[in-house]
């Protein structure tokens, strides 16, 4: 992982390369050209010494190398893609831990509680809400999960697949695969994210409706905290109380360390059937995605883009919305179901222009459309080095008030959008939908009048998308989590009712308050 960017530093544009998508900006966003810069080395000396001294028993598990330490800092969000190109210093743990074992997780909660040492647990580092910054004001540890990677037990008769929490998208896939199974849980994150981080945020998947969230996937989970470990009940279904898997899923790090989880995993697909709309507008598209999730016809892609992004994304002229359809199934051919989805779109006024329905095991075309989906952050680097904003945000709100919704959302940050530098763009997709209502996805880029006022201009569309998402009766976040970036609308959001509860309940599980302090409850 790149040490300031997303992803393989190898997949990094050179210089010509960003230079051409710096000529394209005015044509794609609006914006004037703008020359690409390279990233700062950062100065190691640069970075604060570590405050704590490790036991001697725990010195094997425990690194507290500058290189550890910078790897273990930040995230991916905006600003922390922004402050590793300029090379500004990072808030680094005093050390890192790389347990492999749940006692061992437990040994080092203990020795943290005594000396006061926040912990913050790190899957894959891919958090965009500052969910894995250490606190400023206190010692801490990174606890890496990297160690606790692999794939224990695979369960066929009941489908069910024992997984460590710090096995990447990639190996827990691949483990599955050679027993012909598959998790089926594809975040943009996929490539380096971890189940236990996924987990820990309520991660949602590429598939569109259905069992899209990792909750629907999670049959039991153990989790390590300094007040002991929750192991849940191995059964399909309980009415025994309150569901307490959902102590862990959600808790991001707060509570403690998700250390394994029984998921439920399924047959590779055998049939696919695939389709694409367009419509004359975003909202004539989305009364098409409304009939097709209440007919319970449960597309495994049901992607919504608004002119704007399907131009932006070179998909159609700026003249119409597009819907990007598809369903799968393990044995059943689809041609029955892309026959009424279509016709479903068709009396919806969409005109649908590409379907087909195929049967094939082969991986290899699902693999393609993977590789594009899992290519899209990689953008962000190339616009971080150009001095260009560009970012995201998602929610959720019931069908009766996504007009209104989306209208309000798109002019609100428009607003501010078009403060900077040119016109700038804000667009919208739907990416998952539910019988009553989307989760519409926002992405938003614009550029500053000045050169490196890229994080001011940043943190202003930012609390304005947030505000105008809340007092339009959306939610802070459906996928993203809540973290420190979102924390103070999440209040808002959840009232105080509930803020009390979730301390209380941080109060039994981390009596000392040494859980990813900052993050979810202050």
């Amino acid at each position: 992982m790149s040490f300031w960017g997303w992803g393989e530093p190898n997949r990094f544009p050179d210089i010509e390369a960003r230079r051409a998508t710096g000529e394209l900006l005015p044509q794609l966003v609006g914006i004037p050209a703008r020359a690409p810069e390279d990233p700062v080395p950062f100065d190691r000396a640069a970075l604060s010494e570590s405050r704590i001294e490790v036991p001697k028993r725990l010195t094997e598990i425990v690194d507290g190398t500058s290189e550890a330490r910078i790897g273990h800092a930040r995230g991916k969000s905006y600003p922390d893609l922004w402050r590793g190109f300029h090379g500004l210093p990072p808030t680094a743990p005093d050390a890192v831990a790389f347990p492999s074992s749940s006692s061992q997780i437990m040994e080092i909660l203990e020795w943290c509680e005594k000396t006061g040492i926040a912990v913050v647990p790190f899957g894959g580092g891919t958090s965009v809400v500052g969910g894995v910054e250490p606190p400023r004001d206190r010692m801490s540890l990174s606890l890496s999960l990297a160690r606790l990677d692999r794939v224990l037990e695979v369960d066929p008769i009941s489908r069910l697949a024992r997984i460590q929490a710090g096995a990447t998208g990639p190996k827990l896939e691949a483990s599955l695969g050679r027993h012909g199974m598959t998790l089926r849980h594809y975040p943009q994150s996929f490539e380096y994210s971890t189940l236990g981080g996924w987990i820990a945020t309520r991660a949602a998947g590429h598939y569109a409706t259905g069992p899209t969230r990792i909750d629907a996937f999670v049959h039991s989970v153990e989790m390590v905290s300094p007040a002991g470990t929750l192991v849940t009940r191995q059964v399909p279904s309980t009415g025994a109380g309150p569901d307490v898997r959902t102590f862990a899923l959600g808790s991001e790090g707060t509570l403690g360390v998700i250390t394994e989880a029984v998921m439920r995993v399924r047959r590779r697909p055998k049939f696919r059937a695939r389709a694409t709309a367009r419509f004359a507008t975003f909202l004539a598209g989305a009364e098409a995605v409304r009939a097709l999730v209440q007919l319970g016809l449960e597309p495994s892609n049901c992607r919504l883009l608004d002119p704007v992004e399907a131009a932006m994304f070179g998909v159609a002229g700026g003249d119409a919305a597009i819907l990007i359809l598809a369903q799968e199934s393990e044995d059943v051919p689809l041609d029955r179901w892309l026959t009424t989805a279509t016709r479903h779109i068709e009396a919806s006024g969409g005109e649908v222009t590409a379907q087909r329905s195929t049967e094939s095991d082969r991986p290899e075309e699902d693999a393609r459309w993977r590789a594009a989906f899992f290519e899209g952050p990689y953008l962000q680097n190339v616009m971080v080095s150009l001095g260009v904003v560009a970012d995201t945000f998602e929610t959720a709100v019931t069908w009766d008030r996504f007009s209104s919704f989306y209208e309000q959302i798109i002019g609100t940050v428009g607003q501010v959008v078009g403060r900077g530098n040119g016109q700038g763009r804000v667009s919208c997709r739907i990416t998952h939908a539910y019988p009553d209502g989307p989760a519409p996805y926002f992405t938003f880029v614009a550029a500053p009048r000045r050169r490196g006022a890229e994080l001011e201009l940043w943190s202003e569309i930012k609390r304005a998308a947030s505000d105008a998402v809340i007092e339009a009766g959306g939610t802070i976040t459906h996928h993203h989590a809540v973290g420190r970036t979102h924390l103070p609308w999440h209040e808002r959001e959840r009232g105080p009712l509930v803020g009390a509860a979730l301390k209380a309940l941080k109060r039994v599980f981390d009596p000392h308050a040494i859980m990813n302090p900052g993050v979810l409850v202050l």
